[in-house]
């Protein structure tokens, strides 16, 4: 593993002491959600008694492989906490960038159901201002794409369409496309977010605005716990 994959991971093994016996627990999409999935593998393992609601068929395979439990929200439509990464945190207010892992509705839909969305991260992914190092996924439907797209510039971005292995269009779980929004530093997180929930053909984006309730940041240094303003 490289140096920032094993910050992951320490990250992750702390984010997952949050969990407790009973619990009932969103799982992420990536690859520091992927280190979440391994940890609470081994402590399913060793005894722990919890249930998975996964963001991603991939994430789901991943968590049957190593003995997780898991469910749908058929099962349970309240969570006790999600446990995810993310593409950028804002310090301060710790808003997030989210998506690159291609399952941002999803992730949305179970941050949403949480009654606690803990975010694992390396210290890159910490930033002053979001939209400083990454685009804002949004994902929208595949009918009219390009009309969306258009109707998405005129908020202030450069969306491109992402595409998958083999120059084919990204298609996520749910059957749609994703535009990776290059905004640049965004001044107003919420007010971006709230102007690309009212495009037309968008079905949602990766600005996760006023949910982290605890991010666990690991750095050379050691781990950090970072917790929003009152």
């Amino acid at each position: 593993m490289t140096d920032r994959d094993e910050l992951k991971r320490a990250a992750a093994l702390r984010a997952i002491e949050e969990v407790e016996d009973g619990m009932i627990v969103g799982l992420g999409t990536g690859s520091t959600a992927a280190f979440v999935v391994e940890g609470l593998g081994m402590r399913v393992a060793g005894g722990l008694r919890m249930v998975g609601i996964p963001t991603s068929e991939r994430t789901a395979a991943h968590a049957r492989h190593l003995g997780v439990p898991i469910a749908t929200f058929a099962e349970y439509q309240r969570l006790d906490v999600t446990i995810d990464g993310a593409d950028e945190v804002q310090l301060g207010t710790l808003d997030l960038i989210k998506g690159r892992g291609g399952a941002l509705l999803r992730e949305k839909i179970v941050a949403a159901a949480s009654r606690r969305l803990i975010i694992v991260v390396d210290q890159e992914k910490l930033i002053e201002q979001l939209g400083e190092l990454t685009p804002v996924p949004v994902e929208v439907t595949q009918f009219g794409w390009q009309a969306t797209a258009v109707a998405l510039a005129r908020l202030g971005c450069v969306p491109e369409r992402r595409y998958a292995a083999g120059e084919q269009p990204y298609v996520t779980d749910g059957g749609n496309y994703i535009l990776d929004c290059r905004f640049g530093p965004i001044a107003d997180p919420r007010a971006v977010e709230k102007s690309i929930a009212m495009t037309v053909g968008a079905v949602e984006s990766g600005l996760f605005v006023g949910r982290s309730s605890m991010v666990v940041a690991a750095s050379t240094t050691g781990i950090e716990i970072l917790t929003p303003p009152r």
